[in-house]
């Protein structure tokens, strides 16, 4: 019961992973694959509040997405000035440089990682807790990507995606669009970060690198790119899929490969064979 309990913490956790992306991939039409580094800045930003500081956990969540926030700028505000191909070849190098980083600085625990974050809940009841907490914040997360998109500045963002040069001759500003778009994305990221942080109390630099990607990636893709429930039934689903490989008991030189090469098949087998995903996109009538 504890293993089931656990997937469903992380099943929270991947949709609103998988729902911020599609809301910069899907919706916004930016081309980035640096999503987990601002994960990453998220929990170590919730950890390292939690260890040194001692503080309020929902404060130190919040504070986790700003920080999230801040540097996603400091990704988009260069690279999406030229062109969206510059934003996917900045985002792989931000992504490893950044990752270089936190290995090397001592306060984040370095490459052995950051431990001894403070267990905010206590007793029996722990991960059953965590659970409706993770799934509370999914479900929040889900229903404001759905509200900003269905409203009026979703047809922006729409118009903007579908034809940009018409746009801007209709005098929008596109550029600030696209910040916008990305800088939700990336701090919805963070808060997953932190409550990942404040779940398994450890974060290593590891769990942060491209097979992250992929795996975000992925979800996105198979669930159905543009579409509001794609992203969670690609979460759900992809996550059983490393649980029905384990049955394979392969060693864990080999599992992780595998689960990289599965990911990168279906995303070519999507993209070839159904592109709109298991979740086909819905126009809306008055875009």
């Amino acid at each position: 019961m504890e293993y089931v309990i656990s997937v469903l913490v992380l099943m929270g956790i991947y949709v609103i992973l998988s729902s911020s992306f599609n809301l910069i991939i899907g919706y916004g039409g930016l081309i980035s694959i640096a999503h987990p580094i601002f994960f990453a800045l998220g929990a170590y930003t919730t950890g390292v509040l939690s260890v040194n500081f001692s503080i309020w956990p929902p404060l130190a969540l919040l504070a986790g997405g700003l920080v999230a926030l801040v540097f996603s700028l400091m990704l988009s505000l260069p690279s999406l000035r030229i062109s969206g191909d510059y934003l996917l070849i900045t985002s792989i190098g931000f992504q490893l440089g950044l990752l270089e980083v936190i290995k090397h600085l001592g306060f984040l625990g370095g490459a052995s990682g950051l431990g001894n974050i403070a267990n905010v809940i206590e007793g029996d009841n722990r991960s059953e807790i965590f659970a409706l907490i993770s799934i509370g914040l999914a479900v929040i997360v889900f229903l404001f990507i759905r509200w900003l998109i269905q409203g009026p500045y979703g047809l922006l963002v729409s118009a903007m995606r579908d034809d940009e040069l018409v746009y801007t001759s209709l005098g929008r500003n596109a550029m600030k669009v696209k910040l916008v778009i990305f800088a939700i994305g990336s701090a919805c990221a963070g808060l997953a970060g932190g409550l990942y942080a404040y779940y398994y109390q450890y974060v290593n630099p590891d769990q942060f690198e491209i097979l992250q990607s992929s795996m975000i990636l992925t979800m996105v893709v198979v669930g159905g790119m543009g579409s509001q429930w794609g992203p969670v039934v690609g979460a759900v689903l992809l996550l059983f899929l490393p649980q029905a490989i384990g049955f394979l008991s392969f060693p864990p030189s080999v599992m992780a490969p595998l689960q990289g090469l599965l990911y990168s098949l279906l995303v070519i087998i999507f993209l070839f064979v159904r592109p709109q995903g298991l979740m086909a996109r819905v126009v809306r009538k008055d875009a």
